[in-house]
């Protein structure tokens, strides 16, 4: 009997120590206003949801309190709490095992409950080990049907009958017991639940077959997919390594010709250089030789003896035939100018064929779609095929832009209400074109002095500098650099300088390019591919210094 008490007050000691909310031993305890002792973070977490209410209740009494207390560690549970672990007290036996807060406790158990190990469909209560045994051991229970344990046990009670509904309307689609089968249900298609899972059991493994083969189908399709992209990189390897083998056969191929017209130019030199040698040896001799048939005749010129004189002079030797100057053909050294003039022409020649031809290689490794539509222009001529007269809208135009030609040239004109401005905003004005652009188009304009950006935007884009959003594309030209702008993200962009920019929009295809115009040439200086979403106008953006213009050509 002393061992029965000493369990008992054990018990009580190991019940006095546990939160009602967490039901687990008290972790850091606080005792509110009414007396109960919890969890300090379950009473603070339990309070929190009822921060709205302004009212907080204790979650086993359910006295209400106005404010909010104020909590503080129960240092008395504390160190009871302390003691009970010391003494091996905290943690309950392996076979009595209390139910948490996520787990469904014992129905049949008092004080605090133990976890259910098992729910009774037709019992519909949920047991512990110890309350299960007679499920086991009388034959009163032997045909009730046991299952894991379950929270929604009373869901499976009729709240009309409060009978356990067994049988299943399939007139209304629900579950009903047996009294409503024969009261509001009366002449409906009913049947067993077990019978009318039978048939939904059916329905389930032809929708998990079902299921099951779209995964298969699926899988397949992902497998499919993933050799499709092994093939693709694959392949960009080869294309990658082919493109590589192509572009060194090409430079040792210029290597090759840099060595030959510099063997050329070296021959060539030695052969002139030998000829202009010869020739300078042969006049050296010639003049040796005259500079003694001079000297003899300056002797001669000294005799006083008029006789001796006359005599003497027809017998001197003739001279020599003398080499004409005409003769002499010396080159000029402009042929070195002239062969700097053919690589030059060949340079330029080679250049305009890789400009042409690279905007074919460029699309086909972006985008394929792109050269099963109608190919896109390559000259200057195919340009100006689509060609589209810009002209500015005045309404969209800042306040500091001045249109003339018809409104085809926009100037910068910083007045004197402006100069004592500092706001980064008078450093620019903008203006959107009137026509809007669909399908393709293709238009010039002519950079004046100042810094220009040339842009393509939405309408409604003109209050926003060009380039600052997703609703504008921009290419700047300052201080002799090129500079694209899109969402405020700059990239530096590297061409050949000229005062004229080329634009070519095809709407549909998402296409937009920049080019730096000469009178002969087009060199691509940036391209986009997107998609646009909305008709697009031409724009025209003017910085700082005061004079800056640009004109639509």
């Amino acid at each position: 009997m002393g061992g029965t008490m000493s369990q008992e007050g054990a018990q009580l000691d190991q019940d006095a120590i546990c939160c009602s909310i967490c039901l687990d031993v008290l972790k850091e305890p606080a005792t509110i206003p009414c007396g109960h002792s919890f969890c300090m973070n379950c009473i603070q977490t339990h309070w929190d949801k009822e921060d709205e209410k302004e009212v907080y209740s204790c979650p086993q009494c359910r006295q209400s309190f106005t404010p909010r207390p104020v909590l503080l560690k129960s240092i008395m549970l504390a160190d009871l709490v302390e003691k009970q672990k010391k003494t091996g007290l905290e943690e309950a036996p392996a076979d009595h095992c209390y139910a948490g807060a996520e787990d469904v406790a014992c129905d049949v158990c008092t004080g605090r409950k133990l976890r259910a190990c098992k729910s009774c469909l037709q019992c519909l209560i949920s047991y512990c080990e110890k309350h299960l045994q007679p499920h086991y051991e009388s034959p009163a229970f032997e045909k009730h049907k046991l299952v894991e344990p379950s929270k929604k046990l009373q869901e499976n009670i009729c709240s009309r009958h409060n009978e356990v509904m067994k049988m299943f309307c399939r007139t209304d689609q629900q579950c009903i017991c047996y009294l409503c089968s024969v009261d509001e249900h009366r002449g409906h298609d009913t049947v067993s639940a077990a019978a009318e899972r039978t048939e939904r059991e059916k329905e389930l493994e032809g929708s998990r077959e079902n299921i099951q083969q779209r995964i298969q189908d699926r899988e397949k399709m992902v497998k499919l997919l993933q050799e499709e992209v092994d093939g693709v990189n694959d392949s960009a390897d080869k294309a990658e390594e082919d493109s590589e083998k192509i572009f060194t056969e090409l430079i040792r191929l210029m290597e090759k010709r840099s060595s030959d017209v510099k063997q050329q130019v070296r021959s060539q030199q030695k052969r002139e250089v030998s000829r202009v040698k010869e020739l300078q040896e042969k006049l050296e001799q010639e003049i040796s030789h005259l500079k003694k048939k001079d000297a003899t005749l300056e002797l001669l010129s000294h005799t006083e003896d008029h006789t001796q004189f006359i005599q003497s002079y027809p017998s001197l030797p003739p001279l020599s035939e003398s080499t004409e100057s005409s003769s002499i053909n010396i080159l000029p050294l402009s042929y070195l100018e002239d062969v700097k003039a053919a690589m030059s022409k060949f340079r330029d020649k080679l250049r305009n064929v890789l400009r042409e031809k690279w905007t074919n290689v460029y699309l086909t490794v972006g985008d394929v779609d792109m050269l099963l539509s109608q190919p896109q222009p390559q000259t200057r001529a195919e340009f100006l095929k689509y060609s589209r007269k810009i002209t500015l809208d005045p309404k969209t135009a800042s306040a500091r832009m001045y249109l003339s030609e018809r409104n085809r040239k926009a100037s910068f004109r910083l007045g004197e209400s402006y100069k004592s401005q500092t706001d980064k905003k008078m450093m620019s004005c903008q203006v959107l074109s009137k026509q809007s652009l669909t399908g393709r188009c293709y238009w010039e304009v002519e950079k004046g002095v100042g810094g220009i950006a040339v842009a393509v935007a939405y309408k409604g884009n003109d209050t926003e500098v060009f380039g600052n959003s997703n609703k504008s594309w921009a290419l700047g030209i300052y201080k002799g650099r090129y500079e694209f702008r899109h969402k405020k993200h700059p990239t530096p962009v590297s061409g050949p300088q000229s005062s004229r920019v080329g634009v070519y929009l095809d709407h549909s295809a998402g296409i937009l390019f920049f080019y730096s115009v000469s009178e002969e040439t087009m060199t691509l200086l940036h391209r986009i591919k997107t998609t646009f979403t909305q008709p697009l106008y031409a724009g025209l953006l003017l910085c700082a210094p005061p004079g800056s213009t640009a004109e639509m050509l």
